[in-house]
C-alpha cells in the first residue's frame, strides 16, 4: 500500500496514511485516462454551430447567365458554394456530440489518474478541514501553509458550506465532492487535495 504524508490545515505533518492499492497505487493506464477525458470533453460540447447550405441561402433563384456563348463559366445559381454570399458545402449543423463508454474503463480511467498523483508526489492527504469562517483569506491562509501555489483540486467529503464560499473565488483552486470526482479535473489540477474521511470514501466506493 502507498503511504503518504498526513497534514493539518496548518501545514505539518502529523502522521502518514497508508491508501489501497485498488484505487491509489494500480498500473496507470494512459489509453484509458485518454478514452475518459476525450469522452468527457465531447460530452461538454454544445454542438449549436450551424451555418447555411445552398438550399438555404438567401436569393439565387434565376441562372445568372444563359448556358451557351458568353464565354464564362456555366453557372446555375449565384448561391453555389464557389459564389461570394453562397452556400456552404457540407454546412455544420446542430449535432449531439455525447457518448458512453463503458463502466469499467471509466474506473479503471479514475484509479489510474489518482494513481499517477500518488507516484508524482502531487497529492496531498489533510487530517481534517474546518473553517470558522466563510472567507476567501481562511482558504488562502490553508493553501500557503501547504505550500500550494499552483493550480490544485480539493476534494471533501461532502457539502460544506464555509468552505465552498471560502474556494469560490479562487481562480487556480477547484472545490469537489467524492461523487463529482472525474478523471478531467483530477488531470487538469497540477495538485490533489483531500481530506482523510474524503480518502476513505473514495476507497470505499472505488476498492
Amino acid at each position: 500500500m502507498p503511504k503518504v504524508a498526513l497534514y493539518n490545515m496548518e501545514g505539518a505533518s502529523v502522521g502518514e496514511i497508508e491508501l489501497k492499492d485498488e484505487v491509489f497505487g494500480v498500473e496507470v493506464n494512459r489509453d484509458a485516462m485518454y478514452q475518459v477525458t476525450k469522452m468527457q470533453l465531447a460530452n461538454k460540447r454544445q454542438g449549436t454551430q450551424s451555418t447555411l447550405t445552398r438550399a438555404e441561402v438567401r436569393g439565387g433563384g434565376a441562372k445568372p447567365w444563359r448556358q451557351k456563348g458568353t464565354g464564362r463559366a456555366r453557372h446555375g445559381s449565384t448561391r453555389s458554394p464557389i459564389w461570394i454570399k453562397g452556400g456552404v458545402t457540407f454546412a455544420p449543423k446542430p449535432r449531439d456530440y455525447s457518448y458512453t463508454i463503458p463502466k469499467k474503463i471509466k474506473r479503471l480511467a479514475l484509479k489510474s489518474a489518482l494513481s499517477s498523483k500518488v507516484q508524482n508526489d502531487s497529492i496531498i492527504v489533510m487530517e481534517s478541514l474546518a473553517l470558522s469562517e466563510a472567507k476567501t483569506r481562511e482558504m488562502v491562509k490553508v493553501l500557503n501553509n501547504l505550500k500550494v501555489d499552483d493550480k490544485a483540486l480539493l476534494v471533501i467529503k461532502g457539502k460544506d458550506e464555509n468552505i465552498e464560499r471560502a474556494a469560490r473565488n479562487l481562480p487556480n483552486v477547484k472545490l469537489a465532492f467524492v461523487n463529482t470526482l472525474n478523471v478531467l479535473d483530477i488531470l487538469n489540477y497540477n495538485r490533489f487535495i483531500i481530506t482523510q474521511d474524503a480518502a476513505r470514501l473514495v476507497e470505499e466506493v472505488y476498492a
